[in-house]
Order: C-alpha cells, then structure tokens, then sequence
C-alpha cells in the first residue's frame, strides 16, 4: 500500500500509475452501508440513499466549478509565420499587442500551471482533501516532435487519519527519442480488506487493515523507431501493515512476512505510442507492456513478479467525438504479496468497483467509452465495461464476471493540451463509485 494520491496532470500516466498502491481511490468497503441499492428489498425507494448519491453528484459538480479558473498559463504555439512589413495602422495595432510598454517583446510563457482540488467523501478515510499542482512544458521549446513534459505533486489528508504526499513526473526529450519517469511518495491509510478471490454478488467478510510506508519509483526508456520504446525500471518499498481492529472471524489475515516488508524491483517497460496527444488523443492506439522482477538480491524480502499488459484505442467520430476502449490483463506470481495483488478500484481498470474487494492474481478487463465536447470548455462522456479475477489463467468463473457501466463530465483546466478535470459516476454489481481526477480514465 504505496501512496493515496493523484498527481494532477503531472503524475497522470507516469509514476503513479507505475507504482502499485492500494489506497489510491479506495471509496467505501462496507456494502451493506453504502453501497447497498436504491430500490430496497420492500421494492420503495431508499430515500437516504438517493440523498447520498444526489451530494456526490453536487460535490463533483462544484469541485469543477472550483477548478475553473486554475488553469493557468499556456505552452508555447508553433513558431509563427514570417510576414511582410506593413506600415498601417492595423499592422502597428497588432506589433503594440506583442510589445511591452517600453517597446520590448513579450517573452513567451513556458509551460502552463494546473491545480486541481479534489474533495473526499468516504466512509473508510472520512471527509478530506487531495491538492493537486502539476506543470506541463517543454524541456527544450524548440523540440516540436517530443510530447509536453509534466512534473508535479500531490497531497491529501482526510478526517480518519490518512495521510499521503507524492512528487513526480514524466519528461520527454531528444526530439521523442527518450522519455523518463519518476516517483517519491509517503504516506498511511486506512482501508477495509475482502480477502482474495471474494465472488461478486455475494456479501463479503472485511478486515481493517491499516499500512504506512514510502515508494521510490523510476524507469528510463529510448525510441527504437516507429515510436517503440523500451527501457529498464526500478522500484523501492519501507512498508508496514497491521489490523485495525480485533481479526474478523473468518476474514483476511495479514501473513507475518507483510507485517514489515521491503519490496525491490529491476523490471522493463515496452511501449508502442502511436497517439496524437498523451492527454486528450482523438486517434491512434497506445500499447504497454510492463513486467517488475522483485528479488532478495535486490532487498526485496520475497521473489515474485508482475506482469501487466494494455492496450488502447482511440477513433475520431467527428470535430467533438472521441471512441476510446481498452483491454487490460494482469498477472502475478504465487508468491506475490496482499497488496500487489491485481485488483479492482484504481487506475480505472473498471469504474464502479472500490479498492480491496476484488482482488485475485489473474485480472482481465475490457472497457468502451464515449467522448463528446460541449461548449463552455464542458465534456461529456458515458462508458461500459465488463471484467473478472482468477487465481489461474483457465479459472475464471461465469460467477464472477463484473460488469460496469456509468457517466461523467468533464471540465477543460488547460485548452493547449487539452487537459481535462473528470467526474465519472460507476456502477458495478450490487455498487457504485465517485471518482474525481485529471486527465482522461485511459
């Protein structure tokens, strides 16, 4: 359990989402509280219930309110065209808005500044905040074939004790022909575990597990041609976990060897980045492959590995629609640890799922989603998914498929690249999730 943080545009699809971490976006563990349905087993309508649905939908809606005027700054625009001199009066208009008062140049803006609130409304980490600042840039602005490049950082803090604060980035440099990424992070939460393999449908047995610790995250990669890249990466873990409670009879219990533990790992990250955009792409397809090797010899306490695979699509339907969908597999070894089990519920592998419930070491998910810009720098975009866990490859159970459908909206903080605030409203078996963030779900 690495760090419960988003790191703004910054961090989007770079080390946070590298790095393992079970508290980020867990919402509510307890179905039988919250997540039960809105139509009761007498067939009335759950009053309570709606009220809370409808104060998700409110705070969503006035974070991105709140969020608007923090977009600030642009990325430096194509160097312009040379024109003819012109001696009139609308020639010498257009020079005195380029020029300062003393007759100077403007010096263009380098980068553009994002922030981004994101409240928390949660039964398990209570009622908080996480503050993301990200800066999108150029490393060298005469470079038009790299990507933007985005560093930044995060922290969040919520009523029950949870605490986490993260910094890191992606570059991208050398006309595209390398890119890096990198991570630092620290922080604790407090989270209810279902065990692993929990069928979904049926009522689960939670354990409150609460973990602390920090991560350390890089990797380095170079463009082999034809926008392949491939490259080493490293990761670091201090991590400590222990029950929140008294055991729950029947529940998880924390294996001994995960009560303190250092995880170590020398992995490759192959990736083939055939998109118009890394934030907002309206074509091309993204494919990542990624593997971590955890070994004593590195300091890690146990041998295991990671694998996972992804891939993503994206088809222009007009001037403001988008088709995007993507399949996600996931697979660990035997030996692998609780925490870096594939599951459910961040990175939104599949929306309407919380973090802790669904976990096993065989993951496969598929999603589709619908992109369509409105005006008033406003989005809107509706989605479907369907899923399911394994221990093995040839176990997957009919009993166990979770599918997942749902809505958000979408708020525009930076028009040069088109970086989006999303609010996205999921619903899976017998649940639902709020989950606020920037830039797109994949």
């Amino acid at each position: 359990m690495a760090v419960v943080v988003i790191a703004a545009a910054a961090v989007s699809g770079a080390a946070a989402a590298d790095v393992d971490s079970r508290g980020e976006q867990v919402r509510s563990s307890r179905q039988c509280e919250l997540y039960s349905r809105v139509i009761g087993r007498s067939g009335r309508v759950d009053v309570v219930m709606v009220v809370s649905i409808a104060r998700r939908i409110f705070i969503a809606t006035f974070t991105l309110m709140l969020a608007a005027p923090f977009g600030l700054g642009q990325v430096p625009s194509p160097t312009p065209q040379k024109v003819h001199e012109d001696k009139s009066s609308t020639s010498s208009i257009a020079n005195d808005d380029d020029d300062d008062d003393d007759g100077t140049p403007k010096k263009q803006k380098r980068g553009s500044w994002i922030f981004a609130p994101i409240p928390v409304v949660s039964p398990t980490f209570g009622s908080g905040l996480i503050m993301a600042v990200g800066y999108v840039f150029k490393v060298n602005p005469e470079d038009s074939k790299s990507p933007p490049s985005t560093i930044g950082g995060a922290a969040a803090f919520t009523s029950s004790g949870s605490r986490a604060g993260v910094f890191g980035g992606r570059l991208y440099f050398s006309e595209n022909k390398y890119q890096t990424a990198f991570a630092i992070g620290k922080g604790k939460a407090n989270y209810d575990y279902f065990g692993i393999g929990r069928i979904p449908g049926r009522e689960g047995i939670s354990t409150e597990i609460n973990q602390d610790g920090w991560v350390l995250f890089g990797e380095f990669m170079r463009n082999f041609g034809k926008r392949i890249f491939i490259g080493p990466r490293y990761q670091y873990r201090k991590l400590t976990a222990h029950l929140g409670g008294e055991t729950t009879p029947g529940g998880f219990e924390i294996p001994v060897i995960d009560l303190e533990s250092t995880t170590a790992a020398i992995g490759f990250h192959v990736q083939r980045d055939l998109r118009d955009s890394t934030f907002y792409p309206r074509k091309g397809s993204l494919l990542d492959f990624k593997a971590d090797f955890f070994a004593k010899p590195l300091g890690s306490n146990r041998d295991y590995q990671t694998y996972s695979l992804s891939y993503s699509g994206f088809r222009s339907l007009g001037t403001k629609q988008v088709l995007a969908y993507n399949g996600y597999g996931c697979s660990v070894s035997e030996t692998a640890p609780f925490f870096d089990l594939c599951f459910y519920g961040a990175r939104s592998t599949l929306r309407g799922y919380t973090a802790g419930e669904f976990q096993d070491r065989r993951l496969l998910a598929g999603q589709v989603e619908y992109r369509h810009e409105l005006r008033y720098r406003l989005g809107f975009v509706a989605f479907a998914g369907v899923g399911g866990i394994a221990p093995q490859w040839d176990k997957f159970r009919i009993d166990k498929v979770m599918p997942s459908a749902g809505a958000g909206i979408r708020f525009k903080l930076n028009k040069t690249n088109h970086i989006n605030y999303r609010a996205d409203f999921g619903f899976g078996r017998g649940g639902y999730t709020v989950s606020l963030g920037v830039s797109e779900a994949f």
